[in-house]
């Protein structure tokens, strides 16, 4: 009982970011093949699928357009606002002259544009927390792609921990990034449906 009281105390001490250090640390190794993220204090463990991966190469080469391949990541931790929250983005598009931190981590704070492409056991989080945090830390473009119902979410001008502006895009149809910092159009004709 004493030891119990004892861990409680000591977790509430340490930082956000070494309680998250500590929590990917203790799930190390993971087993080949899962993509592992901690969403406001919650471990979640995804296999990585066929068509969830076509989408995220699909993206990554389309990106490619804009963005040298240095700036491009995928299942790359980052740490966002909120509770403990350690994403593993599917597609992550760094700003220009973005440097990691001291800990080898990059910031939040330089991410330009995020994709997740939805699965279905863990979609609640693209959509809610997820979705919340990416707002919160401002990130410019934050786009949902679910091979579902084939369509897209696409997110932007954060503002107040929230985006001001949602449109929806179906397989098929163009993503229209020109207005943002990412400034490119994404074909989607190619994406797979689940």
């Amino acid at each position: 009982m004493t030891v119990v009281e004892t861990d409680r105390i000591e977790m509430a001490d340490i930082s956000s970011e070494q309680a998250l250090d500590d929590m990917f640390e203790a799930l190390e190794p993971v087993p080949e093949g899962l993509k592992v993220e901690i969403v406001e204090g919650t471990v979640y463990m995804s296999p990585q699928r066929d068509t969830h991966w076509e989408i995220i190469l699909d993206l990554i080469e389309q990106l490619r357009a804009t963005y040298p391949r240095k700036r491009l990541k995928s299942d790359v931790r980052i740490d966002y606002p909120g509770h403990l929250n350690g994403f593993a983005t599917d597609v992550t598009a760094m700003a220009e002259g973005a440097e990691k931190t001291d800990a080898g981590r990059w910031r939040h704070e330089d991410v330009e544009f995020v994709a997740e492409v939805i699965s279905k056991g863990t979609a609640a989080n693209d959509y809610g927390p997820k979705k919340a945090a990416y707002a919160a830390a401002e990130v410019p473009a934050y786009l949902i792609v679910d091979p579902y119902v084939r369509r897209s979410l696409l997110y932007t001008q954060p503002k107040d921990g929230d985006y001001a502006t949602e449109t929806k895009i179906a397989f098929g149809d163009e993503i229209d990034l020109t207005g943002t910092v990412v400034g490119l159009v994404l074909d989607t004709s190619e994406f797979p449906r689940d």
